[in-house]
């Protein structure tokens, strides 16, 4: 299915969203939970780099990677590299932020994998994994028939939307969960820093809704961007 919309405006709104999530992300993470650091003796500190790489990663670059074909005022095949690019990007950003987290327990003596969030989590890194690899051999290199291509497209946009939204909810319950571990420490339930992580949470909803949108809407009639309306 198509929506009458045209792409580049769609994804102007989604780009200045991606601009204000990173933002917040970071400035939740590194003023009021203490920043960001591989090695520290605060355990937290590694902990923080996971919100900030799953956003940026998975749910923002991984957004733009979706959007580049139909925004782009660029050849197919340039578009084709970009978009695997910031897919590629996406997913190494996701496996640092999900090892941050394991290595945060780990060293924490925290147990692992005991959330919905978590088990989630582990799924689409796999999901989104897997995604990547069918899409670089069917469609990059070395490249199937055409006829595989044809009919791969319709089902790869898909299965990739259906992997994006699923990232953001999962997202949403990272966010959740984290909140309520804070506020059940005694973080204030409406203090600013748990309305920046509400916010930063709707924020992410909507830049999700926007990329979607965009992936599902009318590309400049000049211009030959190659994804096929579902």
């Amino acid at each position: 299915m198509a929506i009458g919309g045209k792409a580049v405006p769609l994804s102007f709104v989604a780009h200045a969203l991606a601009v204000a999530g990173a933002v917040m992300v970071l400035v939740w993470c590194i003023y009021f939970l203490g920043g960001l650091a591989w090695e520290a003796t605060n355990k937290a500190l590694i902990f923080n780099l996971h919100p900030v790489l799953m956003l940026i990663g998975l749910v923002i670059i991984g957004g733009q990677a979706i959007m580049s074909y139909k925004s782009l005022p660029l050849r197919k095949e340039v578009k084709k590299v970009i978009h695997l690019v910031l897919h590629a990007i996406a997913l190494i950003l996701g496996i640092i932020g999900i090892y941050a987290a394991f290595k945060n327990h780990n060293e924490s003596g925290i147990a692992n994998l005991y959330s919905l969030h978590s088990w989630l989590g582990i799924v689409l890194i796999s999901l989104y994994g897997i995604q990547w690899i069918y899409g670089f051999l069917v469609f990059f290199y070395p490249g199937g028939t055409l006829g595989l291509r044809s009919a791969s497209l319709p089902w790869h946009v898909l299965f990739g939307l259906l992997v994006y939204v699923l990232v953001v909810g999962n997202a949403e319950l990272g966010f959740l969960e984290k909140l309520t571990f804070l506020e059940s420490s005694g973080l204030a339930k409406y203090g600013a820093e748990a309305l920046l992580v509400n916010f930063t949470a709707i924020v992410t909803i909507l830049y999700g809704v926007f990329v979607v949108m965009t992936a599902l809407s009318q590309p400049p009639p000049e211009e030959d961007y190659g994804y096929s309306a579902i």
